[in-house]
Formats: structure tokens, sequence, C-alpha cells
């Protein structure tokens, strides 16, 4: 037993060690996105007049057609900037005429920049951005519609994340995307999960950014020191079994996305200052939906990053004036300091999960009528994994409350905590100090 306490000791100091500095790269990442630079993309969208699904294809200076071809360009600037890091490419769809929002047999175009992982490359965590905007008529793809918070912003900071992620070298791959198709029914992101699915890649998470440069609501409220991060529940991949047995067991609260949100919620709590990350329990604001959703339909893990106080005036609203009252999503409403905030967050979320080893599998966990509680895992085979970790909080608790980190094994004790009156869950643990997400427990001891 002191055996083991001195191997833990040892361990303990070496993740401090290592910690430190990861702790110095992600600090670097944290101040890095320029409001400048996010500005000056965000003006670029905006004077492409509109960036409608179904807009102009052929013209260079307007439309969505002369807009994915920038974001391409840029990509591939930055890719030769870090000796060809990028993988740019286009990814293609025709979604025939639908008679609702696809009026006519139309081409969905994403645009993708892969840095590959160097251990890693078939797992990826992704960033997301919209490339189409709309005004008060859905499949009015004429007039101009400048969507410079919706979602320029979210596009913008996207290319931002790579300029400053592609500097770095990270084990797992990560992919930075502008979808296209949000506004006429998410069909963007729905191919781009299909295409995940059928070629089985590993995604640990997506991040989706619809929205984040506006900090003066509708209700009246300026604020720049909050997001929100939405996430579901539970995954739409759990089973009919997973289900039933969180009758009895708990999880409900606790799916792959809910702790993709307190990952967020963490680093943000960590590494940034005056911005605090609210984390809102529901798939998407009520009634309403964004690019993360094909994902999560799909099984996917993935979040909804955006502003807390919205305008609803300045979405998806011809540019006109009413009663004294100014409607449009003009640049005039983006407030490029928070842009570049949650920006980083989203390059810290980003780094931090690509340095990290994969997260363990199988997770069980046992202790009924126990003074202590029993968790089990599958073994995760790298190289750079110093250990494991293993969280616990109060049933009622949002986030992670304690934690004890516990080696490398591939079962653990806690002694003395009685598994009644917490929920658990265990992450991997890189030399470097980068941690995996958590993994609730699914599964338990002794049962198939």
């Amino acid at each position: 037993m002191k055996i083991l306490a001195t191997l833990i000791l040892i361990a303990c100091t070496t993740i401090a060690s290592a910690q430190s500095d990861v702790s110095k790269i992600l600090a670097e990442i944290a101040t890095a996105p320029s409001a400048d630079r996010i500005e000056k993309d965000v003006r670029t969208l905006v004077n492409f007049g509109t960036r409608h699904t179904l807009s102009d294809t052929v013209s260079k200076t307007r439309g969505i057609g002369a807009a994915r071809r920038w974001i391409k360009s840029e990509f591939d600037i930055i890719s030769k900037a870090c000796d060809d890091c990028l993988e740019v490419s286009y990814q293609r769809n025709l979604v025939p005429k639908d008679n609702r929002r696809i009026v006519k047999d139309t081409y969905v175009v994403n645009v993708l920049a892969t840095q590959r992982g160097t251990k890693y490359p078939n797992s990826y965590v992704i960033m997301s951005g919209d490339i189409d905007s709309r005004v008060s008529d859905a499949n009015n793809f004429t007039s101009d519609s400048p969507g410079a918070n919706d979602n320029a912003s979210g596009m913008a900071g996207t290319i931002e994340a790579v300029r400053v992620l592609s500097r770095y070298k990270f084990p797992v791959s990560i992919i930075y995307v502008g979808l296209s198709g949000e506004e006429q029914g998410l069909f963007g992101g729905q191919y781009m999960a299909k295409v995940a699915k059928e070629e089985g890649w590993n995604i640990i998470g997506v991040i989706n950014n619809d929205m984040i440069g506006n900090i003066k609501g509708i209700d009246g409220v300026i604020d720049n020191s909050t997001f929100r991060v939405f996430s579901e529940a539970i995954s739409m991949a759990t089973t009919d079994k997973q289900k039933a047995a969180m009758r009895y067991y708990g999880g409900e609260v606790d799916g792959p996305s809910r702790q993709l949100a307190r990952y967020i919620d963490k680093i943000t709590d960590d590494y940034m200052t005056n911005l605090d990350a609210i984390m809102i329990y529901r798939l998407d604001r009520f009634g309403r939906g964004g690019h993360h959703r094909p994902f999560n339909d799909a099984g996917f893990t993935g979040v909804r990053i955006m502003e807390t106080h919205e305008n609803y005036n300045q979405q998806h609203q011809d540019i006109r004036t009413e009663n004294g009252i100014k409607y449009g999503d003009v640049i005039e409403a983006v407030n490029f300091d928070y842009t570049s905030k949650l920006t980083a967050v989203n390059a810290l979320t980003l780094a931090s999960l690509a340095s990290a080893p994969l997260a363990p599998k199988n997770v069980k966990i046992g202790g009924a009528v126990q003074p202590s509680t029993q968790l089990q895992w599958d073994e995760v085979k790298d190289d750079d994994l110093i250990g494991y970790k293993i969280y616990w909080r109060d049933t009622t608790s949002f986030q992670w409350q304690h934690s004890r980190f516990v080696g490398k094994v591939t079962a653990y004790t806690l002694k003395n905590i009685v598994i009644d009156n917490y929920l658990f869950g265990v992450a991997s643990i890189g030399k470097n100090g980068a941690e995996s997400v958590v993994q609730f427990p699914n599964q338990l001891i002794g049962r198939d």
C-alpha cells in the first residue's frame, strides 16, 4: 500500500510539472485571437451582399459562391504559412428542390480545413461556423442579407481559430469547417455527419458557433462577460436498455454532449478572465435549431456556443426602420472583442482535447449497499498516457466538484464514498497534463 501511495505521489508530481507546460501553451492561446482580424473577416463576408444558400454561385463579388471561395482561399493562405499543415477541401452535396426552403435543385457546399493529428489521424475535434445568411423571407435569395452576426461572426471565429492553432501540432486531428445550408434546414451539417458516419470518423466533439458577436439583447441587457453552451441531455446513440437503467442509476443529465459542455465551462474558468460559460440544459434555444443538431442526430457529441442575450430585431430580418426601430443583421451590432473571446474559448477547447489521450471506454460502476464505490474501464493504449482521474459530484451539481488521480490502473475503489450520494466519471490524463472529456459510467460491474 505504501508503494502504491508513493507511485501515485510521483505521478501526481509529474502531472503537476506537465500541466505547467500545457498550461503555458493554453495561456498563449487564450489571448491569441485578434479582434481586428475577426472584424476584417466579418466585413469581407458582409460585403458579399448575400450569402443565401440559393444565391449567386458564379459572381466573384456577390453571393455564396464568392463567399465560400474566399473562405477556401483563406484556409489555403493559412496552410501555406504553416508548411501545408492543412488539408483544404470542399464537401459538396446536391439537395433537390423540396418546395419549402429549397425552391430549386441546389448544391450545398461546405469548406473544410483539416489539421491532421500526429497520433490519432482519424479522431477529430471539430469547430464549425455557418456560411449562409437570410432575411425575413427564408426563400429570398436576391436581397441584401449581410448576416454579420448570424453567422459571419461564427465563420470569422472559425477562420481565426485556424490561424491560432495552425502554429501547433496535436496528436488528434482538428477540423475547421464552414457549413452551408443552415438556414434552409441544416443541410450542410446533415451531409457532413453522414460522411463521418459512413467513413467511420471518431468524433470526440463538435463545437458549433452560431452568433457569437452580439452583446446587446432584445431584453435590454448589455453583457460581454457571459456566453451560453447548449447541450443535449443524452446521446441519440443511447440504447433502450441504457435509457431504462437511467431510471434507477442516473445519467439523464450526463450524456457525452453534456460532458463536453462541462469541459468548456471548466476551461473557460481556468484560462479566460471576465468571461463565464452558462450551461443551458437544452439541445438548443426553445423551438429553434443549429448545426450541431445533425451531428447529435447521428449519435455524435456536439454543443452550440453562442451569445447570452440575443437581439431578434437583428436576426432573419429585412434591413429597414419601422417605428424608430432598426432591423437587420448589420455589422454595427457586432462586438469584435467579444467575438474574439468566444473564439479563444473554442481554440482552448480544441487545443486541450486535441492534446489529450483518447477517453476511456466501457466505464462501469458498482457499490450498491456498500460503503465504497468501484469503477472499472478499458485500458487506453497510448504511450503518452500517464493515468486516469476519477471525478464525482453531488447529484444536483451541474459541474464536477471532486477528483482523484488514480494512476495507470483500470479499476479503482473510492473508499467511504457512498455510491448513492454522488455521480461519477473517469477521464484519461496525458503526460502533458491534457485531459480527455469525462466519461460517465454506462454499465454495471458484473453485468453485460
